[in-house]
This record gives structure tokens, sequence and C-alpha cells, in this order.
């Protein structure tokens, strides 16, 4: 019987059939099932460096539920021969939906005007802006599978797309050739990059000058990629008219003066867990592990294996 362990919740009820009658999935594994384990599906917020390895000698395959691996030490995987299975397009959808209902939330000044009603002041409508996605141009930094749904549902509404990605193919009517040319004409941009040594920080200061006033901005990507107490400055001078994030740089995250900013929309990293496509991914992670075991290539992993 192949021992398979759940670092992080799990949900069995999808797995299991998946991973079939040969293969045990222990949730709260203890130090014997580790060591036993040969398979372990990883969720977003379990760490797993050398000394984790360490205490699974048999393990012939990773599992990471979504695409991040900043947690999980690659490296050593590789050096192990592990492959390090993830999930993509499992939460494509989920997430962009998620990137756009906060872009249009602060578009549209929703959680302003939800006060305004609870709180008796009607009269108080007239000096809340209320904008539109029609017509404004809403830039996408990073344009993969996210990217280009989201490209995709603004369309529709009638949004003119801007794309900058360095190495992704962006079509030429969306395409910028530098970042900050998508920067200078945006309304809404929206961050769909991955966390790298180059990505770090990328929308400081610097950055948020190049915008224009009123620019909404909106990271369902990593939260490193945006400097909050830069983001702060640019809120409290009015210069930046709104931030939604559903990431954070620790997760959950440390308190940020930021987080009490009424134009600030917050998630816990939730955009990507509709009903729907954490169902997916769970589905995909053990499909990976099924397909090592019998000894073929998994579709996806971060290593190559």
């Amino acid at each position: 019987m192949h021992v398979i362990v759940a670092l992080g919740t799990v949900d069995g009820d999808l797995v299991r059939p998946v991973l079939g009658d040969d293969c045990v999935l222990v949730d709260n594994p203890t130090d014997d099932d580790m060591a036993n384990a040969v398979g372990a599906i990883v969720r977003a917020n379990v760490t797993v460096d050398r000394a984790m390895f360490e205490r699974m000698p048999s393990l012939r395959v990773l599992a990471r539920t979504g695409v991040g691996t900043e947690r999980v030490d690659v490296g050593e995987a590789t050096a192990r021969g592990i492959p390090v299975v993830v999930t993509p397009g499992s939460n494509t959808r989920a997430v962009a939906e998620g990137a756009f209902a906060m872009a249009l939330t602060l578009v549209k000044s929703l959680p302003a005007l939800d006060a305004v009603v609870r709180g008796g002041g009607w009269a108080e409508r007239e000096h809340i802006t209320v904008g539109d996605i029609d017509g404004a141009t809403v830039g996408i930094v990073g344009y993969g599978r996210i990217g280009q749904r989201l490209a995709e549902l603004v369309s529709v509404l009638g949004a003119r797309v801007l794309a900058y990605d360095p190495v992704a193919q962006v079509p030429d009517s969306f395409r910028v050739q530098h970042l900050d040319d998508l920067l200078r004409e945006s309304s809404v941009v929206s961050l769909h990059v991955p966390l790298l040594d180059t990505t770090r920080n990328l929308i400081d200061a610097r950055a948020l000058s190049v915008m224009p006033a009123g620019v909404i901005l909106v990271n369902c990507s990593r939260g490193p990629l945006v400097d909050l107490d830069a983001a702060l400055d640019a809120l409290s001078s009015g210069h930046l008219g709104g931030i939604g994030l559903d990431v954070f740089d620790d997760e959950p995250p440390t308190p940020h003066p930021l987080f009490q900013h009424p134009r600030a929309l917050l998630s816990p990293h939730m955009m990507g867990l509709s009903t729907k496509a954490a169902a997916q991914t769970f589905v995909d992670a053990a499909r990976g592990i099924r397909a090592v075991l019998d000894g073929e290539k998994p579709t996806a992993t971060a290593n190559g294996m």
C-alpha cells in the first residue's frame, strides 16, 4: 500500500478516488507516516525544505496545489530525483474573476456606497466617485493563463487592454514594450507575474509615481510584488485611487496600516479557491502523484521531471 501524506488540509473525498485503492491518504501524518510516504500533497502555506525532505526518505513525488513553489526547495527535490507536481490551469478562471471583482468593486466604490446606506448618510453619495470599466484602460502585468482570461473579461465590458510580459507572447494589439508604458496609460493595473528577484517590489514608490492619479491597483499574484509602505503613501495622498490585495508577504500577514485604509480591499488569498477551482486543484495534484506511481510523466512539474 502506497502512503500519501497530506501536508496541510486536503479534501480526501476528491483525492482518494484519483489515487486509487493501492494508496492510503494520511491526514496529520506521524513521523512513521512521513518516513514511509512515497507521495505528498502540499498546500500553499506549508514549507517543504531540506529538513522536511529528510523526514520523507521514501518520497517519490511531491504535488503542490497551485503553481507557486516559494515554500518548496525545488533544488533539493531535484537533487533527490523527486518531481514537484504543480497544477496550472486549475484556478485560472477563479483568480481572473477574483482580480476582476476586486477591480470592479474599487472602480465602482462599492464599499463606500454600502457604508453610506448603512450609516444613513444618503447625501454623502454626492462626494463618492463611481467609475467605469467601459472605456477604461486596464493594464495586465503578466500575460499567462490568468492574465489572458482577465483580458477577455474586461474586454467584454468595453475596456482597452494593455499587457506587459517579458516572456509570454502577447497579441500586438495589447502588447507594450516596457512596463512603464503600461503604468502610464492604465487606470486599472492588475498583477499576474511570479515572484522572482526581478519582480520583488515591482510596484514601488517609483512605479506608483509613473501611474496616473486615481489608478486602481490589484494584486492576486504574490504579496512581495507590491511595496505596501509606498502603496499606503500613495493611497494617503490620493494618487492611488484604491488597492485590492488577495496576497501578502507573509500569510497570515503581519498587520499593516494600509489594511485600515478605506480604499484598501483585502482578501485572505481566496480568489483562487472557489469551490470549483479548489476541487480541480486537488484532483490535478492527485493525478500528478498517480502518474509518477504508474511510471508516467506528470502533466506539469516545477522542475521538469
